[in-house]
């Protein structure tokens, strides 16, 4: 249905991104300011963070997008613009640099940044960037993907096209997190762009579905940032005729934005904080969906869980536990659970009991850098994924000296 591509962010017709350093962050070989514009005005949709304490950009963001229109995206890495006196007035002066620099109307600007909370962040090397930045636009959204990273280790971008009456169609995005993520509604940054025709509320139905299973079932420490946010911006520049909900059309693209959401949310489970393996937890055989969603994001949230992955120790009892607290209905008696990855797959419980393993051939199994946990209920046949990734001793270093 669909072909991943290249170009991320930049991937769909009329988007151009940039990303360059600008001196917010002290180190010069780390970017930290990003943009991403459209030929043409978007209809556009969004998601925030939960967290009661939010950062000066979702308030503007917010605002910005009532009439669900955007034409581009400004980001700020190093500093997340929260919990300051000025933080609106910051927020809302990115977005008035770039209509100085762009024409585009800073009612139509989305922005956004991350970083260090309650520090203060200042308009001025953002001002003496925005040159550089405008010049940097390309077609390419790698250096747009690196500046908006923080503990990041590696940039995240995706991208697929796929065909709606004949005419190519792409969406695109990138994303950042590696820690603080425990999302509901959103995640720490995701940008996606796309060329489809599509209003702007079928659009923000369209982002709320395509979260549900993927940025909502991912979680590497349990934190929610102040922060997070999820935003899409379609320009229609594949020529399509408005997608209409329950439409072919339509259809073909929620996949796609589903796809690019899933291999996001993967590269973020890999590269969480300190992490040396992705878990992907598969429930089926539930009895709804909300009781495998329940079910498959408590595991792969259990700390001591997390830790026995760490160990490649087959502990599977860590995981039925997880089951047993998650608030799904279920048989805990009836359940099975078995490991899997590239070094092969192995059955460690079933009806809710231990099975006989070769504890060897489990730690290979478990010492692979992906692993996916299996869990099958007996209730009915609906199914859920979640994604998360091992606690290392890494974690902690990295958290305790975030700051400095």
């Amino acid at each position: 249905m669909f072909q991943s591509i290249e170009g991320g962010a930049a991937a769909a017709k009329g988007f151009t991104c940039s990303g360059i350093h600008c001196g917010i962050r002290k180190n010069k070989s780390k970017k930290d300011l990003a943009l991403i514009v459209s030929e043409k005005p978007c209809a556009a949709a969004a998601v925030y963070t939960q967290n009661l304490v939010k950062g000066a950009p979702i308030t503007v963001t917010r605002a910005h997008l009532e009439d669900g229109r955007a034409q581009a995206v400004i980001v700020n890495s190093g500093y997340a613009n929260t919990c300051n006196a000025n933080g609106i007035e910051i927020a809302e002066g990115m977005c008035a640099l770039v209509e100085a620099h762009t024409g585009i109307k800073a009612a139509d600007v989305v922005v956004a940044s991350t970083g260090i909370i309650g520090q203060p962040l200042s308009l001025e090397p953002i001002a003496k960037g925005m040159p550089a930045l405008i010049a940097g636009l390309t077609s390419d959204g790698r250096d747009a993907a690196e500046a908006i990273m923080t503990t990041d280790t590696v940039k995240k971008e995706a991208a697929v096209s796929f065909v709606i009456d004949g005419k190519e169609c792409r969406v695109g995005g990138m994303a950042k997190g590696s820690g603080m993520i425990n999302p509901n509604m959103a995640t720490l940054l995701c940008f996606i762009t796309t060329d489809v025709n599509i209003p702007a509320a079928l659009l923000r139905e369209a982002v709320g579905e395509a979260v549900q299973d993927s940025f909502n079932m991912l979680s590497i420490d349990g934190d929610t940032s102040t922060n997070d946010m999820l935003s899409v911006l379609a320009n229609g520049m594949s020529g399509i005729a408005p997608l209409k909900k329950g439409g072919a059309g339509y259809a073909a693209f929620l996949a796609a934005l589903k796809d690019v959401c899933r291999s996001l949310c993967r590269m973020m489970a890999g590269d969480g904080e300190g992490a040396s393996k992705l878990i992907e937890c598969v429930v089926t055989g539930a009895a709804t969906v909300a009781d495998a969603r329940k079910a498959a994001k408590s595991v792969v949230m259990s700390t001591l869980f997390k830790c026995a992955m760490f160990g490649a120790d087959a502990n599977w009892g860590r995981a039925l536990c997880a089951i047993g607290y998650s608030g799904a209905d279920v048989d805990i008696t009836n359940v099975d659970i078995a490991f899997a990855s590239k070094n092969g797959h192995i059955a460690v419980c079933g009806g809710g009991a231990s099975l006989a393993f070769d504890e060897t051939a489990a730690k290979n199994i478990l010492s692979a850098d992906e692993i996916e946990v299996r869990i099958t209920f007996y209730e009915g046949e609906s199914a859920a994924r979640a994604w998360g990734c091992d606690m290392t001793y890494d974690y902690v270093k990295i958290n305790g000296d975030y700051r400095s």
